[in-house]
């Protein structure tokens, strides 16, 4: 199991106070879009108050900034980004997660993804460094090269890289295009510098050949996109799950999120459970 280890904070991230807190909240309302209207509704106050807030005309107090970044849907990072451009003290914390305070945390995810075996399970931070893994994700990369799996793994490129389980994956146009559009959606919603430039990077590999010598795969009728991979001559089939947590207070905590691969068909199932009987 990799261990968990603290993530390298997604700083780059942060809006520049020197904007002033006005045209941030008008940039996310229009990311969101939303007019000034819909937004004073939800806020409790009015279109007039939140085009003066807008323009700089008016200085929102602690609450507002807050309300307001609620109802829009900002991330818990940015909220700090807002408040510091209003003049006012980040109200999130960023705890390391190999901190003391994060120990039931670190604890609950480690029973987690140990409790999904033989199913393969994995904790990563905003930009897929993968904190934590248990025995299936290591039955998966068993075989890939050691520049890949060298600290700190990286999910985005251990799945896309050439080198990686890119070859065995037998879908792998449409799993790199759900992967890809899963990323894009992100960048929109957190506007991070560093999940942009893993972007680039990722979208940049050149495309292997699938494995034609793997077994065909008998037709499902899967209820989601899976991911089809080759391993030792079988084909594998798997469904994504990502979960976060629930409105945390702490940007570490936030930008978690575990992945799990549920089975998408009984082979898949009966060969991973005889891996440990």
């Amino acid at each position: 199991m990799t261990p968990l280890a603290t993530g390298t904070p997604d700083s780059a991230s942060a809006a520049p106070a020197d904007r002033g807190v006005g045209p941030l909240l008008r940039a996310w309302r229009e990311r969101r879009k939303v007019s000034q209207l819909e937004l004073a509704l939800r806020a409790d106050s009015s279109a007039r108050h939140i085009s003066f807030v807008e323009t700089g005309r008016s200085r929102p107090s602690e609450e507002m900034v807050l309300r307001l970044a609620e109802h829009l849907d900002v991330p818990v990072r940015e909220r700090n980004a807002l408040l510091v451009a209003a003049g006012y003290a980040p109200r999130y914390r960023e705890t390391p997660l190999d901190d003391p305070a994060l120990d039931a945390v670190r604890a609950g995810l480690e029973r987690l993804i140990q409790g999904y075996e033989p199913y393969p399970a994995l904790v990563v931070d905003a930009t897929y460094n993968v904190l934590a893994a248990n025995r299936g994700i290591s039955m998966l990369l068993a075989d890939l090269p050691e520049s890949l799996l060298a600290p700190p793994l990286n999910a985005m490129r251990l799945t896309l890289h050439p080198e990686g389980l890119a070859p065995r994956i037998r879908n792998l146009p449409e799993w790199r295009g759900h992967l890809l559009a899963q990323m894009e959606r992100q960048i929109a919603l957190h506007r991070s510098a560093p999940l942009r430039t893993l972007y680039e990077e990722v979208a940049a590999y050149p495309v292997p050949r699938t494995a034609p010598e793997a077994e065909p795969v008998e037709p499902v009728p899967y209820f989601a996109l899976p991911m089809l991979i080759e391993h030792e001559g079988r084909t594998l089939s798997f469904i994504s799950s990502i979960s976060t947590f629930n409105t945390p207070m702490d940007v570490t905590v936030a930008e978690l999120a575990v992945e799990t691969l549920l089975p998408a068909d009984p082979a898949t199932v009966k060969y991973l459970h005889s891996l440990v009987n």
